[in-house]
């Protein structure tokens, strides 16, 4: 019945189909250029207090000069109501700063690299307007701030939102001019930085430039006269978060979870088992005291990793080796990879494996992962 009312709606009179509506439903897939942004993804699923990533995408940034500022970053299910959305990003502040220093700053980013962005002609007279859409829920009300960074010709444009009421969820829209003067390098680098400012001292705010402008950190990167969310304790939610080509925020693109999984992987891939004695990968025993695994990715990551992620405890891994079980004495160590693949080393004590037996790696702990980043 389902699928009979989806074909009916793309069907006019007759038998003929209404192409209007096919070509409708062609524009709106993948038009938002922002990966993740229903905060859906969290393969790190963890809760960070200083920089960096909790859901998959959104780097938080906090300045270790902060003497006093407690905060928690993670993935939470507080949502606006009706909007279809699961989950969201929480900034919970449980000890506030009491006077933000010229040097502390804190927020939240996303990077866009330059070669999905060449769609938007800036740097041509036929630069496209952007408009970027999100659900925040702040626990301040008042003036807040988007920065939208130009990272290949360091230009930049600060626009305001206001936050109506505190600690409520509501739906803001920003649209902007696409920038004629400058255009992204067609790489795989950061073209496009999406900063949520949320405290700074005054080498972030000055007297920021109207729209495109070459940018300087000490007056563009946020407003001085916004709210200051380091100065009392409270939550900062944010989700739904679009950015699309035109001048209106069209419905938010609910992607599938596997979807948005695949997008986030390019950029960190978590390898976890999940349960004891499971396994990583095929692996072989160059030595009496080692093991090398090869692990496939995915997909193809944006750049080389050049270093492996672990617990730090090596009693977590091991190996089955001709039906011998080894624990690692020491945790596994990064050899070398490409775009597609991994080698990773598994050490253990002097003759506990036979040199050339081929076996698999396996999970000695339920938190067991190995990852590895190829962020922005």
């Amino acid at each position: 019945m389902g699928n009979s009312r989806n074909l009916a709606n793309l069907l006019g009179t007759g038998s003929t189909i209404a192409t209007d509506k096919i070509a409708d439903a062609a524009f709106n897939a993948n038009k938002n250029l922002i990966i993740n942004g229903a905060m859906q993804v969290n393969q790190r699923n963890a809760t960070t207090t200083g920089t960096g990533y909790t859901v998959d995408r959104f780097q938080f940034v906090k300045s270790t000069n902060f003497d006093e500022l407690v905060v928690a970053v993670n993935q939470d299910t507080d949502t606006p109501s009706g909007e279809g959305f699961s989950n969201s990003l929480k900034i919970a502040i449980t000890t506030a700063e009491s006077a933000i220093g010229s040097d502390e700053v804190m927020y939240l980013d996303q990077r866009i690299e330059g070669q999905n962005l060449q769609h938007l002609g800036f740097g041509t007279s036929s630069a496209k307007s952007i408009t970027l859409s999100f659900f925040v829920k702040s626990p301040l009300a008042g003036k807040h701030s988007v920065l939208f960074y130009d990272a290949t010709n360091v230009r930049s444009n600060l626009q305001a939102y206001t936050v109506s009421s505190a600690n409520t969820w509501e739906k803001i829209t920003i649209t902007i001019d696409g920038d004629q003067s400058g255009g992204f390098a067609n790489t795989n680098a950061s073209g496009l930085i999406i900063f949520f400012p949320l405290a700074g001292g005054s080498d972030y705010h000055g007297t920021p430039h109207t729209g495109w402008g070459a940018y300087t950190a000490t007056d563009d990167f946020m407003f001085s006269d916004q709210v200051n969310l380091a100065g009392q304790t409270g939550n900062f939610f944010l989700t739904g978060v679009q950015l699309e080509v035109g001048e209106q925020a069209t419905p938010f693109e609910h992607r599938s979870f596997g979807d948005e999984l695949r997008r986030c992987q390019r950029y960190y891939y978590k390898l976890s088992p999940g349960s004891t004695a499971s396994g990583y990968a095929s692996c072989n025993s160059n030595s009496s005291s080692r093991s090398d695994a090869i692990c496939h990715f995915p997909v193809t990551m944006r750049s080389i990793p050049t270093a492996v992620e672990t617990t730090g405890t090596a009693t977590d891994y091991g190996s089955l080796t001709a039906g011998v079980n080894v624990t690692c004495n020491s945790v596994p160590t990064f050899v070398r990879a490409s775009l597609n693949t991994s080698f990773v080393r598994f050490p253990y004590a002097s003759n506990s494996v036979t040199q050339g037996q081929a076996g698999v790696i396996q999970a000695k702990s339920a938190d067991s992962f190995l990852a590895w980043s190829a962020e922005l």
